[in-house]
């Protein structure tokens, strides 16, 4: 067996791993509509994806004032957890993941999502038992604050040089680039992949399986 080059990989969840991207679009046009504050367009929506939702409901509704951020935070997860349902994990995750596992690596997710909602698409998915760490941003500091990353280096005792961060926006291969590890992208969630090549990603996968088969050779 090739010797490993990280001891830890670290996936986002939404975009990377699940296909929500175009839901969560929807759930946070829909909350704005909801609470009367303009409705931002896919582009902008997307963009926010990743982030804590206090901060990414604070950028899609610049104009709302910050005492009723709890209300369209409300109104998000209503539109979220009525529906969460409909998303599914892209297809080869679930192959990619057991793949990885049996190389011995740790896995683990840091997420924008909230704590109860990464715990429910986990049992949803299946795939609970496949991670050895998880990381939600209602439990430490939002992306692209590297702290997920360090607590869970801290978690395994890795080092930032053995730690893969593998994510689908900027402000994951932020994150990393702040907690000093490499990172990959994938072109295939919320952000354009024009905007990665200032983050220096050592690769940029268009699919689940080019993803799967770049870890099996790199990582």
């Amino acid at each position: 067996m090739k010797t490993r080059t990280f001891d830890l990989i670290v996936f986002d969840w939404d975009g990377t791993l699940f296909d929500s991207t175009a839901l969560i679009v929807r759930c946070i046009q829909d909350a704005c509509r909801d609470v009367g504050v303009a409705v931002p367009s896919d582009t902008d929506a997307a963009y926010v994806i990743g982030l804590g939702l206090h901060d990414a409901l604070k950028h899609a509704a610049p104009g709302l004032p910050p005492e009723r951020y709890p209300e369209l935070g409300n109104r998000y997860r209503h539109h979220w957890f009525s529906r969460q349902q409909e998303v599914v994990l892209f297809p080869g995750t679930l192959e990619m993941l057991q793949d990885l596992r049996a190389r011995n690596h740790w896995l683990a997710v840091a997420t924008g999502k909230g704590r109860r909602g990464l715990d429910e698409a986990l049992a949803q998915s299946g795939l609970v038992s496949l991670f050895d760490g998880t990381r939600t941003a209602d439990e430490t500091a939002s992306k692209p604050d590297p702290t997920m990353l360090l607590e869970l280096m801290r978690e395994f005792g890795t080092e930032p040089a053995r730690t893969l961060m593998i994510g689908d926006t900027t402000h994951d291969l932020l994150m990393a680039s702040n907690a000093g590890t490499p990172r990959v992208a994938v072109s295939y969630g919320a952000h354009e992949p024009e905007a990665f090549g200032q983050y220096a990603p050592l690769h940029v996968a268009h699919s689940t399986r080019e993803l799967h088969d770049w870890l099996l050779e790199n990582a």
